[in-house]
């Protein structure tokens, strides 16, 4: 029940608005002296405050900056026999949500309440998101204690003082995005958006108009405009995600958006300004892939401004029992279960893998084994690719489709001499998602192709 607090030292006015609001299922404090009038506030919450202008002993206006010292997300309607265009300015800018005059319309009083109390609840749930997600990326959530990982956050740390673009490298689901979450949001672009995108993901065809939007009519089906993920991210940070596999042409438009800080939507002849902090990802050695050919050399030293190695889980193992407890708490809290703890043995088994997935992997292995259990801990027997499963020759199911898997997406790239679209018309799938299962298993289409 949402509560509203009334102000008035019209006795009679306070007990009509007490009814008429308590009728509508409002829960109402009425007050007619001033100074209870702050104290209650200092003690109670509340969502709306209804507030006289002409108060005995003092003015409606003044009491509001009151309110708003103690509650200042709390919106406060003014209510007056005294319409005139001067006080009513005079609320408005000393921050007043509106302004009502007497006699007052009673529709007109319930409308203005009603949606003064949900601007409330939007902005209460807002903060709560913003916190919510500060929990999630702060520096003192990523789980770690190896040397390595306190190395990389120091790094991230001094990053996040600068503007300067960032490379970030690291084999797959070593946690490259919650890196970069934690940087924009330790960074001083902090209250700006933050958008990440797959360069992997999204056909050749259609990344430039991502990234840069379109005009309306630009190409056959523009039928309005849309604004593109530079626009949309101006004034925060962007994360590239696996830019390696930008094509070369699109290579070259990104650095301009680099050297001349903006970009031009298709169809546009007006340029955007980006005022945008890139973010590069990649589980692919750029300098190796400089030498390949397969990336500018210019481009790559403009985003490998400061260089970040994120070291996989088998470089780290003594990471491994505080990821494998922080994510055995995430799933018993999720599927309501009551599991104490991973047996010693189960742990060792944990501790003896390589993780060629890391912590993704980890964390997947631990899901399945909260699941599956029906004990109060977790045995070596819920633990997939054991090594006593090697010691038998015996996969675990998940392990033999990810091996067959892996080999079928070689065969087919194989026939298709690293062509993509061929690939994916040979399995049935589109590109976003054969471009998908060929990051799964770590797959470069370009080892394929037919050399000249």
């Amino acid at each position: 029940m949402d509560k509203i607090l009334i102000v008035d030292d019209d006795l009679n006015i306070l007990r009509v608005l007490q009814m008429r609001l308590e009728a509508e299922g409002y829960a109402t404090t009425s007050i007619s002296d001033v100074q209870k009038a702050i104290e209650v506030t200092r003690e109670e919450e509340f969502d709306l405050a209804l507030v006289d202008l002409k108060l005995a002993r003092k003015d409606g206006i003044e009491l509001m900056g009151i309110l708003h010292d103690i509650r200042p997300e709390m919106p406060v309607i003014i209510l007056t026999a005294f319409g005139t265009i001067e006080s009513t300015v005079n609320a408005m800018q000393k921050g007043a949500y509106s302004y009502i005059t007497k006699p007052f319309d009673h529709r007109q009083l319930l409308l203005q309440i009603k949606n003064g109390i949900e601007r409330t609840s939007l902005s209460k749930e807002v903060k709560r998101l913003k916190n919510i997600v500060g929990e999630r990326y702060e520096f003192k959530n990523i789980i770690c204690k190896s040397g390595k990982m306190k190395e990389v956050l120091e790094q991230v740390a001094m990053a996040a003082e600068t503007d300067s673009n960032v490379c970030i490298h690291g084999e797959s689901g070593t946690g490259k995005e919650l890196i970069v979450k934690a940087l924009h949001l330790a960074s001083m672009r902090k209250d700006g958006p933050f958008l990440a995108i797959n360069c992997a993901a999204i056909p050749e065809n259609l990344l430039e108009s991502e990234l840069f939007g379109f005009k309306k009519g630009a190409f056959t089906g523009a039928m309005s405009s849309k604004k593109g993920l530079f626009a949309q991210a101006n004034g925060g940070s962007m994360l590239l995600d696996e830019i390696t596999e930008t094509p070369l042409p699109m290579q070259a438009k990104l650095l301009r958006v680099l050297q001349e800080r903006e970009f031009y939507p298709l169809g546009s002849e007006s340029s955007v300004k980006a005022d945008v902090r890139i973010i590069a990802a990649s589980n692919k050695d750029l300098a190796k892939e400089v030498e390949k050919g397969l990336f500018r050399s210019d481009l790559f030293y403009r985003l490998h401004v400061i260089p970040i190695h994120l070291p996989p889980l088998r470089e780290r193992k003594e990471d491994i029992p505080l990821l494998v407890n922080h994510f055995l708490k995430r799933f018993c809290a999720e599927m309501k279960k009551d599991i104490k703890e991973f047996t010693p043995s189960a742990m060792h088994g944990l501790l003896s893998r390589d993780w060629p997935g890391n912590v993704r992997e980890l964390e997947n292995t631990v899901e399945y084994a909260v699941a599956m259990t029906t004990q109060d801990t977790i045995g070596e027997d819920m633990i997939l690719q054991t090594p006593k499963n090697r010691e038998e020759g015996i996969k675990p199911l998940k392990e033999a489709k990810n091996d067959f898997e892996k080999k079928y997406l070689s065969n087919i790239l194989s026939i298709s001499e690293g062509n993509i679209s061929k690939a994916a018309n040979l399995a049935g799938k589109y590109r976003a998602d054969l471009y998908d299962l060929l990051k799964k298993h770590d797959i470069n289409s370009t080892d394929f192709k037919k050399q000249s």
